[in-house]
């Protein structure tokens, strides 16, 4: 597959679950084009689009690794990010990029993800999580938020007291992710 050949596959209408696990089968063999999916995304925030950031959730699903060599365009994207489509997919890769680095303590992530790098996603999941943003954005940025509360000492509390303001009245799946992450945070001290 080309550039162009991808291009075209992501903005020729909405993709089935069937051509997007096509498409990643695709790109799992050709690591070299992630960079241009993720620029694909960036270009489809604001459209009605969201093939390419499907597509890269599940490809990172499959290859997080492939995620690394265009971590910092990553980070310094997902700040701008307005659909709630993709912000949804992109704090998915969030969530899987932060248990990688401070659950599981993959070498590859620690050596090569930058202190910078970790405080954009500190301060983008916050915005998702205190902002007007649909509920698994939100899940997924407090998954995040905790893991980074292992390296930023402030964020721990600050989680904490966000989530028991919330917690009350959000929707089955917040409580749920939110009384979940706040006994994981009494359990550590807070």
């Amino acid at each position: 597959m080309t550039e162009q050949q991808l291009h075209i596959t992501l903005n020729s209408g909405r993709l089935s679950k069937a051509e997007i696990n096509q498409l990643v089968d695709q790109l799992t063999a050709q690591p070299e084009l992630v960079g241009h999916l993720l620029q694909e995304i960036f270009d489809q925030d604001g459209t009605d689009s969201f093939n390419a950031s499907w597509t890269f959730d599940h490809l990172m699903r499959k290859k997080l690794v492939y995620l690394l060599p265009h971590f910092e365009k990553f980070t310094k994207g997902l700040e701008g990010l307005k659909s709630e489509s993709i912000i949804r997919s992109m704090a998915h890769v969030c969530e899987f990029s932060m248990e990688a680095y401070f659950k599981t303590k993959d070498p590859v992530f620690v050596q090569n993800i930058t202190p910078e790098q970790l405080e954009r996603i500190v301060t983008v999941c916050f915005d998702w999580l205190i902002g007007n943003h649909k509920v698994a954005a939100k899940v997924f940025a407090m998954s995040s938020l905790y893991h980074l509360g292992q390296k930023y000492d402030w964020v721990h509390p600050e989680l904490k007291m966000v989530l028991e303001q919330q917690v009350h009245d959000g929707t089955a799946a917040y409580k749920s992710r939110a009384s979940k992450t706040l006994a994981k945070l009494r359990k550590a001290g807070f």
